[in-house]
């Protein structure tokens, strides 16, 4: 049987003005499934933080600053989960939208309107301070309304540290970089279908295989990854939506459950969660199951053992389900948090 920890942590970043709170703490009573802001514990004073990152000891929070002069700011966690500013540094490019930390102790932003990825070195207070790397990306591809320019959408590390993997929605290309001394040197690209729009990925916990959420075409692509040469190859392409779904959607984000038997991606449109079950050997995607978000444009979720959450952005709701870490199925739990534009649940993972 799996346990469950009394109170459970999250961190929300939304779309909201500087004057607004946009980062939110929110809890859950996992004991009674109560969800609740914690009070003194929303952050205003940056625009747009609407993807976050925390680092794994939990005391240091990152978030992107998604506008035209994109910036990336840094907190310090207070004991009661509230925030103290560190800094805030200019990622030269437009409207970044991903963070993720290094193992080599450092923080990689991709910027989407300007397609560039940046590496920021972190200084001694844990804050990012020196840019050592800004990649830019160039070219189109083949949609004219959505991929007239790159459009760098996440930067992915390696569990090593050594390689990152940028999914680019303008181009239909996974971009690898291999890490020296804090510098990113390009090492190949993998080309997707035409008009895919790469968004988010993640690697598997075995080590072998990686998952990314296409945005453009309702697609999941499952690719064997080796970790010593960096490179992927494509195993699989699977839709997100069920099959005669005509309607508007836009996928968003991808996950897999702690012990890697399951992948999620979220559909914004069809407004729903698809559950995959993983084949153990292959890593191919299998059985999809739907479920309803309990709102709309669900941009970005969290999976933990026993439970998920979902940040429905056009409906101002975050959505608790329960997990069942069996069979991976989600099933709503009834409760829900009305928050502005919520757009990234970021878990206190202790």
């Amino acid at each position: 049987m799996s346990s469950k920890k009394a109170k459970l942590l999250f961190y929300v970043g939304s779309y909201a003005a500087e004057s607004k709170p946009g980062i939110h703490l929110i809890e859950l009573n996992a004991e009674t499934e109560e969800l609740r802001l914690l009070e003194g514990a929303s952050t205003s004073g940056i625009q747009n933080p609407s993807f976050l990152v925390l680092n794994p000891e939990g005391t240091r929070l990152y978030a992107v600053s998604e506008q035209a002069q994109g910036a990336v700011v840094s907190y310090a966690v207070r004991p009661d989960g509230a925030l103290e500013r560190l800094s805030s540094v200019p990622t030269q490019g437009a409207d970044p939208c991903h963070l993720s930390l290094t193992a080599d102790g450092g923080l990689l932003a991709a910027n989407y309107s300007s397609g560039h990825v940046n590496r920021f070195a972190l200084d001694e207070h844990g804050a990012a301070g020196e840019l050592t790397a800004l990649v830019q990306h160039v070219g189109q591809g083949f949609r004219q309304d959505r991929q007239e320019a790159a459009h760098a959408h996440s930067a992915v590390p390696s569990a090593a540290g050594d390689y990152v993997y940028v999914s680019d929605l303008g181009l239909d290309q996974v971009v690898y970089y291999r890490v020296d001394n804090g510098k990113l040197s390009t090492e190949g690209e993998i080309k997707l279908p035409p008009g895919s729009g790469p968004r988010h990925f993640t690697f598997h916990p075995n080590g072998v295989h990686a998952y990314g959420i296409n945005e453009l075409n309702n697609t999941l692509t499952v690719y064997a990854y080796n970790p010593v040469q960096g490179h992927l190859q494509i195993l699989q392409h699977v839709s997100t939506i069920p099959e005669g779904y005509g309607g508007e959607n836009y996928p968003a984000d991808v996950h897999l459950s702690p012990d890697g038997r399951y992948l999620y991606g979220s559909n914004r449109g069809h407004n729903s969660v698809v559950k995959f079950a993983v084949h153990p050997d292959t890593g191919m995607l299998e059985a999809p199951e739907w479920t309803g978000t309990w709102g709309k444009w669900p941009r970005n979720f969290a999976v933990l053992e026993n439970y998920a959450l979902v940040a429905n952005q056009h409906s101002d709701n975050v959505v608790l389900f329960r997990r069942n870490p069996d069979t991976g199925s989600l099933e709503a739990a009834g409760r829900e948090l009305e928050i502005k534009q919520p757009s990234c649940i970021e878990p206190v993972r202790s």
